[in-house]
């Protein structure tokens, strides 16, 4: 019986009979008897591999080069099965990573082809008595939380406490298909949980985390379940999709992952990303995009005379409003499929916008929709061939969109990807848009026939993806949208991470809520803030985040309150920031709104209870420039009535004597010492409190602002003695507002770039301040 010992972890294997063994070291935790199984079709019978033994031929260890480094590795190879299938089953570590790492290969040496069904890489717990995960205490639900991702794009994803269960769509088969895996259970049960790619379970009562998942999604879909009542049990699987194993061919899965830790994203999420990134090998674009949408006003109703109207009002706007993309949305082709023909709205097609974009300093941006099919397109009329169908010869259902239930194309079908190719290739270098959104990109990896069966959902939609790389090239900024997260690691530059937004906070359709006010995937505000939170920790660790657009127009349904919600959660989060209103309507209050969150942050914060909360409502981001090291702390109220909030400094986590802090929002400013509570005004429903946490220092401090949500970064220079304060002012924009500092004393002058000056209380003095796009400077003299 082999055993690995690793500084964290001692790793047990058992080929005779079938199972593997995890003991950490730092951790109570012990998971035992870890067993594997594979399921298949053989001459139309139903059969299974491993789960009774490995049958083992040979057992080797050895040093395997892989993209994270050089590898510990054990490999397990067996006999012949029944049918002529040989397994390889690989276990590898290294003492620089926190985790387990292993993958099963499966060779047919038989005659006749086998179908694989579904490749299970774990199997803990449950009704198996020998195999168990112990927590080091007895299994009581109310401890334990799971944490959720969802397949792609627009998949709700969060955590659920063990006493609840998943929050499913109603809709069946009009949206089931666009957001749900099909090889993933869709099941409502009290403690019955899925993910999709990789999940998390943490016992809150000893604060330690279970993460399972995948390291790639280039061979197979990975799926997780979680069972938390009655006798616990996990399960983590690669989706066969019954894809075809020919006769001397052979298939491997992506590496499975096993890590323990403590139930903080550092120490649990961050190893596992970093590990993801590396194995994909990420390049991240040094900036997240700014810029401005046509979809949230205009629909697929939008005219080139509109991207014009709003093309002049951005260069009106520049200086106090620098974006820098202008993406035209759907509603420019004829039809969704039909690339290469126009709308009458756009009577010159979208070549000339671009140049018009680019000539005035903007980057053109373009959505496309490659993979997925109107039904009245001309391209299904001309090429009924190229789609995806399902056994009975029709087309598979790929979700009802455009008032239509849309179909696919095959992509195993080379002149269906040609032209999935082409459109992209003409976009970025024939039309010159070096940004394009590629949209509903899970339509490739549906369940169907596919003219080569050979390939998995996921090798699909993977090679997919990979060929419009390679026609987009290096130099196009390519955001996946729609996308199952694993198939575009390292292929796009930003990524979509949530549901559409909406000017609702709950999904309606037609103006009609009732039926679709809980549905978790569909657009709205509530939806989309609620993934920019519990995927946060992805940005710039996998791409930049796509948040989606933030609409700051007066006539949505939307409350102030939820738009300072949704424009907080979008800044703090640190991902792309694109309007999308009508710009030449917009009023100045509503356009100071978007002017304050540029220049983008570009960080990401910590969401303290992603692990414990269901829609979470606690952020801090730690910023550090010039004034040295400071906080943004946002706490959100998801309910529907004002909620008092009683402020302490240990909620976020924050350790020293005390903090000067100033709320964004309301302008309110007060001090906190360590251990002391602060009762602030209540918050509004779905509404935000933005604090700035400067730290006590016994002497003068800056103390806030209005000219950039994060109180801060607008500092370029500050000098601060006894006798003399200086300081330097700059957005690479012009601004107007106002900044606080706290002084020992009042000013004896004050000298430089300041209209006027006040104190507002005692020892916080604010200075009132304009610019025209270039640096403000300020001098105080104190003696």
């Amino acid at each position: 019986m082999p055993d690995f010992h690793h500084p964290l972890f001692d790793l047990t294997l058992n080929p005779e009979q079938g199972w593997f063994s995890l003991i950490s070291h730092q951790h109570p935790i012990r998971l035992e008897q870890i067993r594997l199984n594979i399921a298949y079709t053989l001459n139309h019978r139903k059969a299974e591999l491993l789960n009774s033994g490995w049958q083992p031929r040979s057992i080797t260890e050895n040093e395997i080069l892989t993209a994270l480094g050089n590898l510990r590795c054990c490999s397990v190879e067996s006999d012949w099965h029944p049918g002529g299938l040989q397994t390889r089953i690989e276990f590898a570590f290294a003492d620089q990573w926190p985790f387990l790492l292993w993958r099963v290969h499966l060779l047919n040496h038989g005659e006749q082809p086998v179908w694989i069904d579904r490749i299970e890489m774990m199997r803990l717990g449950g009704m198996h008595l020998q195999s168990r995960f112990d927590f080091g205490q007895p299994f009581h639900p109310k401890n334990f939380w799971f944490y959720s991702n969802g397949w792609q794009s627009w998949s709700y994803t969060a955590a659920y406490p063990a006493t609840a269960s998943l929050r499913r769509s109603r809709l069946g088969g009009f949206q089931t298909p666009m957001v749900i895996n099909a090889g993933t259970p869709d099941l409502k049960q009290t403690g019955y949980f899925t993910s999709d790619f990789f999940g998390i379970l943490t016992d809150t009562a000893q604060h330690k985390s279970i993460l399972a998942g995948f390291l790639s999604q280039r061979e197979h879909f990975g799926s997780l379940e979680a069972v938390l009542y009655d006798q616990p049990a996990m399960r983590l699987w690669a989706n066969g999709d019954h894809t075809l194993l020919e006769s001397q061919t052979e298939m491997h899965t992506d590496w499975a992952v096993l890590l323990i830790a403590d139930a903080d994203e550092q120490q649990i999420l961050e190893p596992y990303l970093q590990a993801v990134a590396q194995e994909h090998q990420v390049r991240i674009p040094n900036d997240s995009p700014s810029g401005w949408c046509s979809w949230y006003h205009f629909y697929t109703n939008v005219t080139a005379q509109n991207v014009r109207d709003n093309l002049r009002t951005l260069i009106q706007l520049r200086p106090s409003l620098p974006l820098d993309l202008i993406q035209i949305d759907d509603g420019f082709e004829s039809q969704v499929g039909d690339w290469f023909s126009f709308k009458d709205t756009f009577p010159q097609g979208v070549s000339g916008l671009a140049k018009e974009i680019a000539d005035a300093g903007f980057t053109p941006g373009l959505w496309l929709a490659p993979f997925i099919v109107h039904p009245k397109s001309q391209l299904e009329q001309k090429h009924p061939d190229w789609l995806l169908r399902d056994r009975r010869g029709r087309p598979v259902n790929a979700g009802f969109v455009w008032n239509s239930f849309a179909h696919a194309l095959d992509l195993t079908i080379p002149e269906a990807l040609d032209y999935a190719c082409q459109v992209v290739q003409t976009a970025a270098h024939d039309w010159h848009f070096p940004y394009l959104k590629l949209d509903f990109l899970y339509a490739a990896a549906l369940p169907g026939v596919y003219r080569n069966p050979t390939w998995t959902r996921a090798q699909v939609l993977r090679r997919g993806m990979q060929a419009l790389r390679e026609v987009a090239g290096q130099g196009t900024f390519l955001l996946g949208c729609g996308a199952p997260l694993g198939s575009v690691l390292g292929l796009v530059d930003a990524m979509r991470i949530g549901a559409d937004v909406s000017g609702d906070w709950l999904p309606a359709f037609y103006n009609i809520r009732f039926p679709f006010k809980n549905e978790p995937h569909m657009p709205s505000a509530r939806n989309s803030i609620n993934n920019i939170l519990t995927r946060a920790p992805l940005h710039r660790r996998w791409w930049i985040n796509d948040p989606d657009c933030l609409l700051v127009r007066p006539d949505t349904r939307l409350t102030l309150a939820e738009v300072q919600s949704l424009a907080t959660a979008i800044a703090l989060t640190g991902g792309s920031l694109l309007l999308s209103d009508d710009l030449p309507a917009l009023p100045q209050e509503r356009i100071h709104l978007a002017q304050v969150l540029l220049p983008v942050i570009g960080q990401t914060a910590h969401v303290l209870d992603l692990f414990t909360s269901e829609m979470p409502k606690l952020l801090r981001l730690d910023l550090e420039g010039t004034l040295g090291r400071w906080h943004l702390l946002a706490r959100f109220n998801w309910k529907e009535t004002p909620e008092p909030w009683e402020f302490e400094l240990q909620t976020f986590h924050l350790a020293g004597k005390g903090y000067h802090l100033h709320s964004f929002w309301n302008d309110q400013s007060f001090t906190c010492q360590a251990e002391e509570t602060f009762r602030l005004a209540p918050i509004p429903p779905h509404g935000v409190a933005l604090l700035a946490a400067y730290p006590l220092n016994g002497g003068i401090t800056y103390a806030g602002s209005s000219l950039h949500i994060s109180q801060g970064l607008e500092v370029k220079t500050w000098q601060a003695t006894n006798e003399r304060v200086e300081v330097e002012l700059d957005l690479g924009r012009s601004f107007d507002g106002w900044f606080d500092v706290f002084l020992n004393q009042t000013p004896r002058s004050v000298e430089g770039d300041v209209l006027r000056w006040q104190e507002k209380s005692k020892g916080r003095f604010r200075f009132f301040v304009q610019s025209e796009g270039v640096p403000c400077k300020i001098s105080m003299r104190l003696e």
